[in-house]
């Protein structure tokens, strides 16, 4: 049926839909004055009584039409009256507010099905949000309690006097480390802050990617050298387009947690590789060691702020959980990607040539496109 034969139907059906409501308030307006006069007698004037009657049918016909436009209406209204209320229920801070799902079902061609859709994403992005800035609050407020509580109980022993001096001097050494590990905790609260802000500069230039490595591993040679770990780089030349203070904290910050997890006398191995080509060449580099290795189930976890692998299978093992996060926020800035690859299997469980060189621990593999010039800086 074409769209002209039924909007021709649909005329012809809603007159006689209006001829048949009007023969309708006729009748009803008969019946209800034959009612009435009943009680009160009918009316002698012949015009009078016609013109009672035509007004009493004229009533009832208005009446009909305002109680039917008033049910279209309410059903028509009440989806935007639901989402006015949703939006006062965010405004309050309820974010945990949804629109019912058979809103679009019972209304398919309401144009506010669209707007209930969006809303119901709001929602759900500022919960999601609102459970994160929980999170962190907690997790902050943890990690500066421990040491606050370390600082006060050690200043309270001092006072007493009751340790002697080389007790003393030990107690001392805990405050100033634990003053220390605050100090730590607020600039890479502050850093990380910085990074996932838009004004933090960036600032893009060709310099030499092997000899930055190089730098930082000669800066970490006292802790490495400390637990006698046996370090090795295969560092081919490599000149990238990136920010170079940047980019250095990133290797800061893996080079020395694989200092800092793997055990004394271990293996710590820096490489880098060149992957793709044209615009997609990227430098690949990879920071290996010997020691307890990640967890397959936390390998994505470990770069969320405050996240730290149990603390049984690393005992000792300082750190405020931050230094991933910030390591994963700055690769993305360049336009790269940071993983953690997977384990080396076990002898005789399918491993290959290439994972007999490589180290039994974790292994941490950062993708920095060779220009950071063509970095979406809209996209942050």
């Amino acid at each position: 049926m074409s769209k002209r034969t039924k909007r021709k139907l649909f005329a012809a059906l809603a007159t006689i839909a209006l001829f048949a409501t009007l023969a309708a308030c006729g009748a009803g307006s008969y019946f209800l004055l034959r009612w009435i006069y009943g009680w009160t007698g009918p009316i002698a004037t012949p015009w009078l009584n016609a013109i009672v009657h035509f007004l009493t049918g004229f009533f009832l016909f208005g009446t009909l039409m305002s109680a039917i436009r008033f049910a279209f209406r309410h059903g028509r209204d009440r989806p935007f009256l639901q989402m006015v209320e949703a939006i006062r229920r965010i405004a309050r801070g309820d974010f945990g507010v949804r629109l019912p799902a058979e809103l679009a079902e019972a209304y398919p061609g309401n144009p506010f099905v669209q707007l209930a859709r969006s809303i119901n994403d709001m929602a759900k992005e500022l919960d999601e949000t609102e459970r994160m800035r929980r999170r962190f609050i907690s997790d902050v407020s943890h990690e500066i309690q421990s040491p606050l509580t370390s600082i006060r109980g050690f200043a309270r022993a001092l006072r007493r006097d009751v340790a002697g001096r080389e007790e003393a001097m030990r107690y001392l050494d805990v405050i100033e480390a634990e003053s220390e590990r605050l100090s730590r905790l607020s600039e890479n609260l502050l850093k990380l802050a910085s990074l996932e802000s838009d004004v933090h500069p960036f600032e893009p230039k060709a310099y030499r990617l092997d000899r930055q490595l190089r730098s930082v591993v000669l800066a970490c040679e006292p802790q490495w050298r400390e637990k006698r770990i046996e370090m090795s780089a295969d560092l081919p030349e490599a000149t990238v387009v990136a920010d170079e203070d940047l980019i250095s904290q990133v290797w800061i910050n893996l080079i020395g947690n694989a200092v800092k997890f793997t055990p004394s006398g271990g293996r710590v191995r820096i490489s880098a590789t060149w992957v793709g080509a044209g615009d997609d060449t990227a430098v690949r580099v990879s920071v290996a060691d010997s020691g307890p290795g990640i967890p397959a189930a936390e390998r994505e976890l470990v770069f969320d702020r405050f996240y730290k692998i149990d603390k049984a299978r690393l005992p000792g093992v300082p750190g405020s959980g931050l230094g991933l996060a910030i390591v994963k926020r700055i690769v993305e800035m360049h336009g790269g990607t940071v993983a953690v690859a997977d384990a080396v299997p076990i002898i005789g469980g399918g491993r290959s040539a290439a994972d007999e060189d490589r180290l039994p621990g974790a292994e941490l593999i950062a993708t920095i496109p060779a220009s950071a010039l063509r970095r979406d800086r809209s996209g942050e």
